[in-house]
């Protein structure tokens, strides 16, 4: 073969190869590319996101990370209502960092629980105001102390009256709790406490074990007595005290029926 010839063959063989590679390298660029924007989707907020972040006080950093363990097993086992604080908490990788969730979150339940305080006072205050000469239970019905009744059913709702330093009313509590998730809630009525004095009761529920999520979740109610009792039972009531609210009918509910 001449040399000529020679020269054109390899001239055309580079000529062919030059399209496949660029393909190659295109194909490559292409595929750097996607990565980079599937990091940069991951990685960024949506507007709704950093306006959660805020509102939880925590940085998109820490959202980022939120977003992660929920993607682990905390997003599985865990109820959709768990909160970032908690979920952040919960994987902290060292103790300052615990620390500083559950500070975080125990500001944050204190400050719940004296709003729920603040709104069921305003209820009771406007149930007052609106129908003065109602009452919010028909006490005709309330039957004697030796009519009988039948144990909690689910649906019940319990009515608790208290008061601190109270052993027998401590014993009943600790029983009643025992059941809370077999009926429908539980109202506890502290007497003993100043009207109004929020503080006194928040410390009576963290003395009692309360616990913050029932208080959410209104499962149970915390509540200033206000003379409730006296009004309910025509001044026959003595604490510790249970009354069971099955829709209008309320009756005595017995310790032993605890």
């Amino acid at each position: 073969m001449s040399n000529q010839l020679r020269l054109a063959s390899l001239t055309l063989a580079l000529v062919l190869s030059v399209p496949a590679f660029a393909v190659e390298v295109s194909g490559t660029q292409m595929k750097e590319s996607d990565t980079s924007v599937s990091t940069i989707d991951e990685n960024t907020l949506t507007s709704s996101e950093r306006a959660r972040s805020r509102l939880w006080e925590l940085s998109e950093t820490e959202w980022r990370r939120y977003k992660l363990l929920m993607q682990g097993i905390r997003g599985s086992i865990s109820p959709p209502t768990i909160s970032p604080i908690e979920v952040l908490g919960i994987h902290a990788r060292d103790q300052d960092e615990r620390r500083r969730y559950a500070e975080m979150w125990a500001r944050a339940m204190r400050e719940d629980v004296s709003r729920i305080l603040a709104f069921q006072y305003a209820y009771d205050e406007a149930g007052k105001r609106l129908y003065p000469n109602e009452q919010l239970i028909d006490i005709n019905r309330l039957p004697g102390r030796g009519d009988k009744t039948g144990s909690l059913q689910p649906g019940d709702r319990v009515l608790f009256f208290t008061r601190p330093d109270c052993p027998a009313c401590d014993a009943l509590l600790g029983k009643l709790l025992k059941r809370i998730d077999t009926v429908a809630a539980i109202d506890i009525y502290i007497a003993g406490v100043q009207s109004g004095d929020d503080q006194a009761v928040r410390d009576w529920a963290a003395g009692h074990a309360i616990k913050t999520e029932w208080v959410h979740s209104r499962r149970v109610t915390l509540n200033h007595e206000a003379g409730v009792l006296e009004r309910l039972t025509q001044g026959k009531g003595k604490i510790p005290y249970i009354l069971r609210r099955q829709g209008k009918d309320l009756s005595v509910l017995r310790a032993s029926e605890l």
